[in-house]
C-alpha cells in the first residue's frame, strides 16, 4: 500500500558527490519524519540523517558537514545530497518514513572507491 522508490546510488571516487532521492506513494495521509539509513557489510543499519515535517534535521556525526537532507512535503519526497564522500560511506542506503508506521525503501548501493 505504501511504496518508497529510491534512486541515485552508484559508484564514485573518494571526494566525489552523489544525490539520493526517494519518493513515497500509496495510502499516505501524513508523514512525520523522513530519513536515510545505511548498512555496510558486516555492520548494523545506522541512521544517517533525519528530517522532521517541520524541517528540523539530524545528522550522524560521521556525515555532519558533508551530507544534506531535504524534503518536499507536497510531493512526499526526501533527498540526501552527499559530498566529500569517503570509502567508509560505502553501504546500502535505505530511505525511511514514519507515519507513525515505519516504511523502508528497497535500498540503493553507494560505493566510494579510494
Amino acid at each position: 500500500q505504501v511504496q518508497l522508490v529510491e534512486s541515485g546510488g552508484g559508484l564514485v571516487q573518494a571526494g566525489g558527490s552523489l544525490r539520493l532521492s526517494c519518493a513515497a506513494s500509496g495510502r499516505i495521509f501524513n508523514i512525520n519524519n523522513m530519513g536515510w539509513y545505511r548498512q555496510a557489510p558486516g555492520k548494523q543499519r545506522e541512521l544517517v540523517a533525519l528530517i522532521t515535517r517541520g524541517l528540523s534535521t539530524y545528522y550522524a556525526d560521521s556525515v555532519k558537514g558533508r551530507f544534506t537532507i531535504s524534503r518536499d512535503n507536497a510531493k512526499n519526497t526526501v533527498s540526501l545530497q552527499m559530498a566529500s564522500l569517503k570509502p567508509e560511506d560505502t553501504a546500502v542506503y535505505y530511505c525511511w518514513i514514519e507515519t507513525p508506521t515505519n516504511y523502508w525503501g528497497q535500498g540503493t548501493q553507494v560505493t566510494v572507491s579510494s
